[in-house]
């Protein structure tokens, strides 16, 4: 199987090439300069393409022959849509790493037109967001009529320049939930809830998070809510949006940010080795009846480029229909469970 990754030369690009070569895959790497692609392909002894995601032509061109792509270049606001058009030419299976809740509703919208090419975009493939996502879908089979799910996550281990950057994308925006089926605009922090995780109970907050998207396609839960563990209280976030968020939503602020988060290098191997994250979910129906679950994973970035490598390999087998795919309506909500470190509680 002829397989890409594109954008090998960011953080998690390089992490999902390296795993990928140890377990004998010989993927295609690719990115806009050859400048930073080609010493890591010459090191790992694979092929390079080098490609600009702004020429559909060059991108088409670019993905000629390869069965999947993983894409791993963000920030996907502006790099998942030109993608996705050369992947639908192209006859490519579309695979990423989003977490961004616009990102998955605007490739979930290109449905018909994957079904039609005869391909699977699948979005959020990596932590974002294959363990909530069929934590998600395990809830909502076993509480088939739950109209109401909480989902939260701490994680631990630091973070790289890529997430970074895009979580600066999204500090002018304010908070986001699922409410009656409709995502509607919400004050950050308007919600927090105990998650009963299995290191003990810990307060968090309501975040914009990519399941907004992904778990209301996976369960068709109408009422849906995503926490985090934050170090501030959440009157003190509510506060700092509503001062810093105009700043953030003026281009001048988004580039003197992301500028300064570009500086800043992602975990170590020896830090992400030592860190895990956990997550919990909640269901509640209309009679007050309730589960819950935990999951408990290896570092955010090293399940990523394990989950990425995965659904590349479960793709390459054949027979997920062709269409816009969250990682459970794909290939289950016991996906997750085969994935490396992983135990669900």
């Amino acid at each position: 199987m002829a397989w890409m990754v594109y954008g090998a030369n960011g953080y998690t690009g390089k992490l999902v090439a390296e795993l990928a070569v140890k377990r004998g895959e010989l993927p295609v790497l690719a990115g806009r300069t050859a400048a930073k692609v080609a010493p890591l392909a010459d090191e790992l002894g694979l092929e390079y393409r080098i490609f600009d995601l702004g020429d559909p032509t060059a991108v088409r061109d670019g993905l000629d022959g390869m069965t999947t792509v993983a894409h791993c270049a963000g920030p996907f606001s502006a790099t998942a849509a030109p993608m996705v058009d050369g992947c639908l030419a192209a006859g490519t299976h579309y695979v990423d790493i989003t977490g961004e809740v616009d990102v998955f509703e605007a490739i979930f919208a290109r449905n018909a037109d994957a079904e039609r090419a005869g391909v699977v975009l699948l979005p959020g493939a990596g932590f974002d967001v294959v363990p909530s996502d069929c934590l998600a879908a395990m809830l909502a089979g076993e509480l088939p009529d739950a109209t109401e799910l909480d989902l939260a996550f701490v994680a631990g281990g630091g973070i790289s320049p890529g997430t970074l950057r895009t979580t600066v994308e999204g500090m002018g925006t304010g908070g986001r939930a699922r409410v009656d089926g409709k995502l509607v605009t919400v004050p950050v922090a308007h919600r927090s809830t105990v998650a009963e995780l299995p290191s003990g109970p810990k307060t968090v907050v309501s975040i914009p998070w990519g399941d907004l998207a992904t778990a209301y396609r996976s369960t068709g839960i109408p009422n849906i809510t995503t926490f985090t563990r934050v170090p501030a209280p959440p009157k003190a976030i509510a506060a700092g949006q509503r001062l810093f968020g105009p700043i953030m939503r003026s281009s001048a602020g988004q580039r003197v940010a992301k500028n300064l988060v570009g500086r800043i290098p992602g975990p170590s191997e020896k830090r992400r080795a030592g860190s895990r994250t956990e997550l919990w979910g909640r269901v509640r129906d209309a009679n007050g009846r309730s589960v819950s679950r935990t999951l408990v994973v290896p570092n955010t970035y090293t399940f990523t480029a394990d989950a990425v490598v995965r659904v590349v390999e479960r793709l390459g087998k054949g027979g997920t229909p062709a269409g816009a795919h969250t990682p459970s309506s794909a290939f289950g909500a016991d996906f997750v469970r085969g994935l490396d470190g992983v135990t669900v509680g």
